[in-house]
């Protein structure tokens, strides 16, 4: 018994000072020379006195990414062996606090001449997604960002949308300007017939009252598509 007890605390404490060390290179660089497994092992800390890097693995090899782990649905999370609430509450707020910094990178600003921040904001909120989801970034004249508002979530491939609501919205808030954002869960960001047909429906319904529709971005977890770039609207 005695052998088993002494084993035990050893594992303890090569947890701990394993976690020293983290935290430690954590703080001589505030975590940019942390690798994405080092990240999510270092979030997992609130697990109390276990080694969670195999956790971390599992949600890399699961996930993908670290960005991919932290927008994961609950449901899909709660999977992982080892991952119970208090550490997928860590994760979630992770992901809500990367979300709050992207957006607060465009709050206030000119976003056209800041359109590297509206594709990170657009990755941050919606590259990670397994259901499609619209949003809409309603701008003032000097197109600022007002708001960015989910307006339509579906399934694997479809969200409702209704140019007739986004219109509404957008004098609620009174916009002059529009982005429209949604993500393709299959990462082929292709445009489909639908996609096109939206955007055209939205950017005629806005034009009636002087609303212009600058963009619609179509995001996947490799990357984007602009239909104004690509010639479509």
């Amino acid at each position: 018994m005695a052998g088993g007890q002494d084993e035990a605390i050893a594992g303890r404490d090569d947890v701990a000072g394993h976690r020293g060390r983290m935290r430690a290179q954590f703080r001589r660089s505030d975590g940019a020379a942390l690798s994405d497994l080092d990240l999510l092992e270092s979030l997992l800390f609130v697990i109390p006195r276990r080694d969670v890097r195999p956790v971390a693995r599992a949600l890399l090899a699961r996930f993908g990414s670290f960005g991919g782990a932290i927008s994961a649905p609950r449901a899909s999370l709660r999977g992982i062996p080892g991952l119970g609430e208090t550490a997928i509450d860590a994760l979630k707020l992770a992901r809500e606090a990367a979300l709050r910094l992207a957006k607060e990178e465009i709050l206030d600003r000119p976003v056209m001449s800041s359109w590297d921040k509206v594709l990170a904001y657009a990755r941050a909120e919606l590259a990670h997604g397994d259901t499609e989801r619209f949003f809409v970034m309603f701008l003032d004249r000097k197109n600022a960002l007002i708001a960015a508002e989910e307006r339509g979530r579906g399934t694997v491939d479809h969200a409702p949308v209704y140019p007739r609501e986004v219109l509404k919205r957008a004098l609620e808030l009174g916009a002059c300007a529009l982005i429209l954002l949604h993500n393709h869960p299959s990462g082929d960001t292709t445009p489909s017939r639908a996609d096109i047909d939206m955007t055209r429906d939205v950017a005629k319904a806005c034009a009636t009252v002087g609303i212009s529709v600058h963009d619609h971005l179509i995001v996947g977890r490799a990357g984007h598509a602009s239909l104004r770039a690509l010639g479509l609207m």
